[in-house]
């Protein structure tokens, strides 16, 4: 076996295991832990073979997993095939089956991808290792192209991406050529699968695979490796607007870690006046912080006139990726959409789980709702509908409870599903404002302590 042909490959590999032998273990780990991303291709296969033979010499513990998608006749034969190929390694290894949906809406790629994804989020590594090379690197760098994309959509993949779960993905071989992995794979005389849906050219990335990127390396010899070098450039690009959006940010930003950060309007508006390239970037920034992708270049514009533009007192409600953009008391925030209507019944559990949240009727000793007013009628969870009044304090007449939200500061979308405590036809309990004195709790009396806990989106 030619030492020049594994070389390369074997670099890239010492380069990945000191990186991460470098890194603090998750949940307090004797060492860092590596996830194999194992689909049974040639790539990954090499991946496998390359990280079996030199991790256990960097302090590094290894495992794989093969992510099921049940679209091919041959993934179970793919699936057996992962297993024995890892029982040889002594490699731990695991199965993960996903229902691949939504492939009408996002395409059968998107869609595989994403139910991928959906599996890496739940990995308890430190790492999940993929065999993207500088050719697929290329290619990701020519789709964005061709979507119109920006820095951040041009930079591609990075070497090392951090999921939400904690951990992260890592590629080694994003700077290597596929010759180079071609040759390992030889020399080792490794066997692999192959998918045959990377045949059809009906796929995007197939098509540029197949049809463009031999023609371009034939014209460009230094291709992929320039275009793998551009998207390096355009990573740093990227990294610098981010640079400066959170200087932009720092002096708008408001709120704090329970309640959501925000953006203060007018001084949007301001920089939005002044240089409205910098408003646009910082409000791709912005919505990228809540975990948001970027909307297109004239959904932004609109986002960003609208924002802008509307009246003090205007609810503004932009829908985006599952969430809404929306002001309150004069900050630009983001809250998930309106709840659908919801009842539910209570019958004296400490928690009810709701669709956005959990109420907890903790005990209580001389406050919160009687236990003696709750024990035989029927209680009733439910949102407001409008009208909604109260009287929480003995000197004062009932009041509105939408007004007293109000005034408590409540944004408008947390007012409209808040979890109203109904004791038959009269509203007993507001949480975060009250018991109406009809139903609370006097001293040395059983109570309940009726408490809201929004679901972490909230």
């Amino acid at each position: 076996m030619p030492f020049s042909a594994v070389l390369p490959v074997s670099r890239a590999i010492g380069d990945a295991l000191a990186f991460a032998a470098n890194q603090k273990p998750r949940s307090g780990a004797a060492m860092p832990g590596i996830a194999i991303g194992l689909s049974g291709g040639r790539d990954s296969m090499v991946l496998l073979d390359a990280l079996a033979a030199a991790a256990p010499a960097h302090g590094v513990s290894l495992s794989a997993l093969h992510v099921h998608h049940g679209i091919s006749p041959h993934a179970d034969a793919w699936a057996e095939f992962c297993a024995v190929e890892c029982a040889r390694r002594a490699v731990p290894f695991t199965v993960h089956r996903v229902q691949v949906q939504d492939a009408a809406t996002l395409g059968i790629e998107a869609a595989a991808r994403a139910a991928r994804y959906a599996v890496f989020e739940t990995i308890v590594a430190d790492f999940i290792a993929l065999a993207h090379h500088a050719g697929d690197q290329a290619e990701t760098l020519l789709l964005q192209l061709l979507r119109g994309a920006g820095p951040q959509g041009l930079a591609a993949m990075p070497l090392v991406r951090p999921l939400q779960s904690g951990c992260a993905l890592l590629r080694p071989f994003l700077a290597l050529p596929d010759t180079a992995i071609e040759a390992y794979a030889k020399a080792r005389a490794l066997a692999w699968v192959d998918d045959e849906s990377n045949a059809s050219t009906a796929l995007k990335r197939n098509f540029l695979r197949h049809e463009i990127a031999p023609r371009l390396a034939g014209a460009f010899p230094g291709y992929p490796a320039t275009l793998a070098r551009a998207a390096t450039h355009q990573a740093e690009a990227a990294a610098l607007l981010d640079d400066l959006a959170e200087i932009d940010a720092r002096p708008m930003l408001v709120g704090s870690a329970d309640v959501g950060t925000a953006l203060d309007r007018s001084a949007f508006a301001l920089l939005a006046s002044r240089a409205p390239h910098r408003a646009k970037n910082l409000l791709r920034w912005f919505l990228r912080q809540h975990g948001l992708r970027a909307p297109s270049t004239a959904r932004l514009d609109a986002m960003q006139r609208q924002l802008v533009e509307a009246q003090a007192d205007a609810r503004v409600r932009l829908a985006h990726d599952g969430m809404e953009i929306g002001i309150h008391r004069g900050s630009i925030r983001i809250h998930p959409p309106a709840t659908a209507p919801f009842s539910v019944d209570w019958h004296g559990e400490p928690v009810v789980l709701l669709p956005h949240g959990t109420l907890e009727f903790a005990p209580i000793e001389g406050a919160g709702l009687a236990a003696s007013r709750v024990a035989n009628v029927t209680v009733v969870i439910r949102p407001r509908v409008g009208g909604e009044r109260i009287r929480i304090d003995r000197g004062r007449p009932r009041q509105a409870v939408k007004r007293l939200l109000q005034s408590a500061g409540v944004p408008h979308w947390q007012r409209d599903t808040l979890p109203l405590v109904w004791c038959g036809d009269t509203l007993a309990a507001v949480p975060g404002l009250g018991v109406d004195v009809a139903f609370a709790a006097g001293n040395g009396e059983a109570g309940f302590e009726v408490k809201w806990q929004p679901a972490m989106h909230e």
